[in-house]
Formats: structure tokens, sequence, C-alpha cells
């Protein structure tokens, strides 16, 4: 009871502080309260009756459902919203709070149209009166308002919904992920995907829902998922007899077929995947893509004869884990082994490769892969006969990575514009626009933007144009570099003339004039450039905020700064569990991220940072998501 109060109290001080920032939507804030009062909900208690005796009292219902639509008019910004504010209050009865909240967010939706009508009459205004080259200068304030060095979270927040990868759901939480990141979740399964086929692992799908039998079985595993697990417990109006769990994650959910398939060493190695949803029941700073209640991700969980098959798949399935997030998202990783408080719940080890977010200063998990030993071959009784005729035990691994790789993404390369999409996974990998001006022959600069379109397209690159008459060129310069499309190409009367196209990298704002002859082998190659630059650039900055300390002071003031630190370790669960306590706030605390497999020399006699007991090991260091 103790820790539920302190709970409530630290939310109801979140509650009193929530305000619509400077450059907040509606829509942020309305979740971002609705996430505190769904929070408050939990850890409150709930008596059996109300006051008056009544177990349904309509009374308290109506008062809360009032109270928290003043606080949601209370917090929203007061120089924008007044009038509306004022107009829901005047209102008799009250409209509920999900009218209020849709009156509002109209009232926001209607200035956003109204600014960007206005700005695309100026353009138009600039480009009917000046050269074509004036249609650079043409100014328009589209999408995102925050900078990412000034208010991270804001930034992230926009920047995934003005690029459209994702919206907010009705669900705290939980969100819709719209057609521009699943086109990259897809590309990266079509990779994922031929990986698994060279490696002969099957692709299966089991149910989500798991029996609380099954699921309890192995203990560690399930104390390790208790707090996340979902659980349905109604039908209809009726009660169900026994509670069904939604899955966390399917190692108990797949086993006990294991059991029942593998009889002889002629049934290993067993190697399936499956592609499928998972629900945690997370209720700490849900982030769209880096933490939700429910995520895509793949899972593979295999049996092998041996200890070495099994050791050596983890180490194959972190590279190709690796490969993925450096050579398709050019984001910098490290591989290396998670500690024993940080390992998967019921593994044997953990194996992980780990990214950094330089502005916030903590690093993120990216993908796993566990060796899981015999542990759940015991509890589920999965076993075989050797080739001696004797029963052994097989030795299982599972790995997954998830959608949090596209949020890894776009907190890596996005800028304070929108999105930069890496050009093997961007859905789109070149906008082709038309730049006209007054008198131009538009009808020819469309047909050759449709040319280069379409012969761009035949070689295989996601390319599109944009001939929409609505806007001016400056207003979709905006809008696709909001979206982080990597390459754009301009086509003025100028350029028909010379038979050439200006290029525009997303990456470094780098402009080009380049011949129609010989375009596609020029974007192509050009293409691959941007793609090693952004590993490059990203690289250098992950390098950069880098630093080795020696002692708990270094650490303190490195970890103040946002480092990711590199420490020398004693490699003890008791040192690490102080450490945590030692650095926690109300930002979080410092943990392990992982020893890295590329260990520097250890001199003889270095000391743990932490302890002062003789080092075994240096360990990354940092707070986390």
């Amino acid at each position: 009871m103790k820790k539920n109060s302190a709970r409530v109290y630290e939310l109801k001080e979140e509650l009193r502080a929530c305000r619509q920032r400077k450059g907040m939507t509606v829509d942020d804030y309305y979740n971002k309260l609705k996430t505190i009062w769904e929070d408050l909900a939990t850890y409150q208690h709930k008596p059996n009756s109300c006051l008056c005796g009544g177990s349904n009292c309509e009374d308290v219902k109506t008062s809360r459902d009032e109270e928290r639509l003043h606080q949601f008019l209370l917090g929203l910004d007061a120089s924008i919203y007044t009038n509306v504010k004022n107009e829901i209050l005047d209102m008799d009865p009250l409209p509920s709070l999900e009218q209020a909240y849709s009156m509002v967010a109209q009232e926001e939706e209607n200035r956003v149209s109204s600014n960007q009508e206005l700005s695309g009459e100026l353009a138009v205004y600039a480009i009917s009166s000046v050269e074509e080259e004036s249609v650079e200068t043409a100014d328009t304030n589209l999408g995102v308002t925050v900078k990412k060095d000034e208010d991270f979270g804001q930034w992230y927040s926009q920047v995934c919904r003005c690029g459209e990868m994702m919206a907010y759901y009705d669900i705290s939480g939980c969100y819709i992920l719209r057609p521009n990141a699943m086109k990259i979740w897809n590309i990266m399964r079509t990779y994922f995907d031929a990986v698994l086929e060279k490696a002969e692992v099957d692709e299966n799908y089991f149910p989500l829902f798991v029996s609380a039998s099954v699921l309890e079985k192995e203990k560690d595993h399930v104390q390790g998922f208790a707090p996340e697990v979902a659980w349905v417990t109604k039908a209809g109006k009726s009660d169900l007899n026994v509670p069904i769990a939604i899955r966390p994650t399917s190692e108990t959910v797949i086993y006990p077929y294991f059991s029942k398939w593998i009889k002889s060493h002629r049934d290993l190695p067993l190697k399936l995947n499956q592609w499928n949803n998972v629900v945690r029941w997370e209720f700490s700073k849900p982030t769209p893509f880096i933490r939700s209640r429910e995520f895509l991700w793949q899972e593979g969980h295999t049996a092998h004869a041996t200890e070495e098959e099994a050791d050596k798949e983890v180490l194959e399935v972190l590279d190709h884990y690796r490969h993925l997030y450096e050579e398709y998202l050019a984001v910098p990783v490290v591989k290396g082994m998670k500690s024993e408080n940080e390992k998967f719940a019921g593994a044997r080890y953990t194996t992980s490769v780990e990214a950094f977010i330089p502005e916030t200063g903590r690093g993120i998990q990216g993908a796993t892969s566990h060796c899981l030993g015999t542990k759940f071959a015991k509890m589920f009784d999965i076993k075989f006969t050797n080739k001696e005729g004797k029963n052994e035990l097989v030795w299982q691994n599972s790995w997954a990575y998830s959608t949090r790789t596209i949020g890894v993404m776009i907190m890596t390369h996005g800028d304070d514009k929108g999105l930069v999409n890496p050009p093997k996974v961007a859905p789109i990998q070149v906008i082709v626009i038309p730049v006209p001006f007054k008198d131009a022959d538009t009808k020819e600069i469309s047909k050759a933007c449709c040319a280069v379109k379409d012969a761009l397209r035949e070689a295989g690159l996601r390319a599109k144009e944009d001939l929409s008459d609505n806007y001016s060129p400056k207003w979709k310069y905006s809008h696709w570099e909001m979206k982080g499309v990597p390459l754009r190409i301009e086509i003025g009367p100028r350029d028909l003339a010379k038979n050439q196209v200006r290029t525009v990298r997303r990456d470094n704002g780098v402009k080009a004039d380049v011949p129609r002859v010989g375009l596609v082998e020029y974007v192509m190659e050009l293409l691959g450039k941007i793609q090693q630059n952004m590993f490059d650039v990203a690289k250098q900055k992950r390098d950069d905020a880098c630093v080795v300390v020696k002692t708990w002071d270094e650490f303190v003031e490195a970890l103040g700064q946002k480092k990711l630190i590199l420490a020398p370790w004693c490699d003890e669960e008791e040192v690490e569990m102080d450490v945590k306590r030692r650095t926690k706030d109300e930002v979080g605390a410092a943990k392990t991220l992982c020893s890295p497999f590329d260990q520097p020399e250890i001199p003889e006699g270095t000391l743990c940072f932490a302890s002062g007991k003789l080092a075994k090991k240096w360990t990354y260091w940092g707070k986390s998501y």
C-alpha cells in the first residue's frame, strides 16, 4: 500500500504540472493526460461501493468525468484556445471529455489548414512574379515546430506523427502504424526472411493466448514478465472460469509442442520463426515504436542437440541483427553480452546489439539473441534419443527484433525538418518535383518528371512524382523532407532546356545539376553514398559521445554529461544494483548496457570503477530506454 501511495502522489504531481507546451499538439497533450489518468486508475484504491451505498453510483462517475474535463481545459495553451475553451464552458450541460477534445482538435485542424493555405498562396504569388531561383526563398511553416536538441521527447513525437509513421489510438500506450512505417517494416522483413530461408528456419504461427498453468510453469520466466502480462477475464458479460493470458513472448506457448515434435536426434535441429504481435502492459512512459503495450516482432525459437550448436547460432543471429541495423537502418550498434541482472528472464545468457542516442544520453537495446540452455527443456520435458540410444535434453535458443528498430532509426537520423530515412528502407527513395514559374510550359515539365520517375522505377527504385498543382514547390520540398525521402529531383524550364535535372540530398542538403543521360546510374550510386554517409555521421556522433572512465567520480561526471560510458567492472550483480541505487533520479538510473565482445585489454591490477575490486571486463554503462 505504501508503494502505491507514493506512486499515486507522483502521478498527481504529474497531473498538476501537465500543460500543453509550445509546439505540442492537442493530440499529444490529450494522450499524455490519458496516460496519467489510466495510471492513477491502476494504482488508486478502488472501493467496492461509493459513500451513498450504491455499487454503480452515477454521481461519482459524473464528478470524475467533469474533473477530467476541467483538467484538460486548464492545461490547454491559453494563447490559442481561449475562445473554444469559453465556448465549451458556456455549454449546458457540459459536453463529455471526448466531445470537448473533438472540438479543440477541430479548432487546431482549422488553424493548421488556414496556415497551410496562406503559405501556399504566398508561395504561388512569389513564383508568379520572380525568376525560377526565387522558389527556394519562399517561406512556409510546416510540421515540426520543436527542435531536436531543445525538447527531444516532443520533437520525436512530432516527427513520428508529421512523418506519417504513426497515429495515436484511444487506448494509452497503443499506436496505429501507418503505411510508411509498415513499408519500412516489410522491407526489413524481406531481408530477414531471406536470412531465415538460408538458415533453414521454418515459419509458423502459434495462438495469441496462453493458459495460466503453462505461463507459470517456468517460474523465473513468468516472474520476469508478471507486471507486463495482460489477462482476459471476461467473455461478453460472463467471467471466465480460468483467466487467459495474452502472450508477452512465446516460449511457454511453443515449448509444450516441442516436447511432442522432438523425439529423436533426427528431429534436430528444429528451427521455427513467427512474425506476430505481443502485448506487454507496461505503464511507464509509453513511447511510439520504443515502448508500447502492443508491438510487432519476429521471434525465432530453435532446439539443438548440443551446446556448441546452440552457442554458434546465438552469435550468427546476433550478427544478422547487427547487419540489419548498420547496413539497412544506418545505425551503429555494439554487439555484446547482457549482465545477469539484465538478461532475458529464464535465459542461460543473453546477447544484444545496443544503440545509443547522443541527444538524450540513453542507450537502447536494439535486438536480442538468447541461449536458453536446457532450463526450458527440463520444464517442458523436451528430450531426444541420441545416436547411442540415450535420452538427452535439447539446447534451446530464442531471438527477436521488433518495430522498436523503426524508433531507433528515427531517433538516430531525424532532424529539425523531420524524418531522414536511409535509402535502403525508405518507402520512397526519390521524389520528383516540377518547378515551374510564370509562363513556363507546365505540360512539358510534368511530362519530363513522369519520364524520370518511370525510368527510376524501371530500374527497381522506389520513385514518385508530385504533380499536385494546389501547393507551391517550396511547400512540396518541406512536405517530402518531413517524410524523410532521401533524394529530391527538381525539374524546371531551365533544366528542360539543358536536358538535365537538379538533385538535392536529404541527408546533407547538397545540390547538383545532373544530365538526364545516365541519370538512373547516377541516382543509384548517389543513394549508396547517402546510405554510407548516414551511417558514418551517426557512428561519429556515437563515438564522440563515448568516454572511458576508471573511477566513480569520473563515472558520475560522464553520466551527467549524457555520455556512453565504458568502464572496468568486477561483474558482480550486487555492484550493478548498487550503481542503480546510487544514480537513480527522476529520469531513471544508470545500468549496464552490455559487455562488448570486442574487449579492450584490461591491464593487470585494474580496479572496478564502482566497487574497487579487481575488474574482470569492460562494460558499457548508461541510462537507457
